[in-house]
């Protein structure tokens, strides 16, 4: 079995891969495979979105059954949610934007997090606040790599997972940049792949993507 991937609190889910997998589980039966094959295509970061009943329990089923992943959680609105979330075993968590209520929870989980922003403005309160890691959310529609390229000079403390619009025609431009971490999107897990339960092909594109930014190019 491969061992467990180092990831602690100090850690940056930035630095696991290039690609952050967006995962929508509707059957929580399907968590552990997919996890397996992600982990086995080089992406060890998974986001599971809490879009449907079963997000919770598929965290911790991977939690449980896939000490080599790095799972997380997404779409996290609320600080109800952080504790349920960090509860199954979430090891990061992501919000499309934030609040300073949940800004705070976040932050009082001791667990690492990514709060979305999508403007200078949101960029530069969460600096105040000593935040320098966040969300780029919605990427393609805030702008894209024009936009985001622009905010590396005046901010260039900040580092980004821009998630949004983002694919395999694109998410090397993003990774290009310098104020870009690791991207998030969900093409290596497309809808009908996970409901024939085609770990193969998922293994596949998982693996082209974890080399996106090695190739310099798209990736498919």
């Amino acid at each position: 079995m491969t061992s467990p991937l180092s990831f602690s609190s100090a850690a940056s889910v930035l630095d696991l891969a290039p690609v952050v997998p967006v995962v929508v589980l509707r059957d929580a039966a399907d968590a552990v495979p997919l996890a397996r094959a992600l982990v086995a295509g080089g992406l060890p970061a998974i986001e599971v979105t809490l879009r449907t009943p079963a997000a919770l329990d598929a965290i911790r089923e991977i939690a449980d059954a896939v000490p080599e992943a790095v799972v997380g959680a997404g779409t996290v609105i609320t600080p109800e949610q952080v504790t349920r979330c960090t509860e199954a075993g979430a090891r990061f968590l992501v919000s499309p934007g934030w609040t300073e209520a949940l800004l705070a929870a976040m932050r009082a989980s001791g667990t690492p997090f990514l709060p979305g922003v999508s403007t200078a403005s949101e960029v530069v309160a969460l600096l105040e606040r000593g935040v320098r890691e966040m969300k780029f959310f919605p990427a393609q529609a805030a702008g894209g790599t024009a936009y985001l390229g622009s905010l590396a000079g005046p901010l260039p403390q900040a580092r980004f997972c821009p998630t949004g619009g983002i694919g395999p025609d694109n998410a090397a431009d993003y990774l290009a940049l310098p104020n870009v971490g690791c991207v998030g999107g969900s093409w290596m897990v497309p809808g009908d792949a996970v409901a024939a339960r085609d770990w193969e092909r998922i293994e596949e594109l998982a693996r082209a993507a974890s080399r996106l930014r090695d190739a310099g190019g798209t990736c498919r």
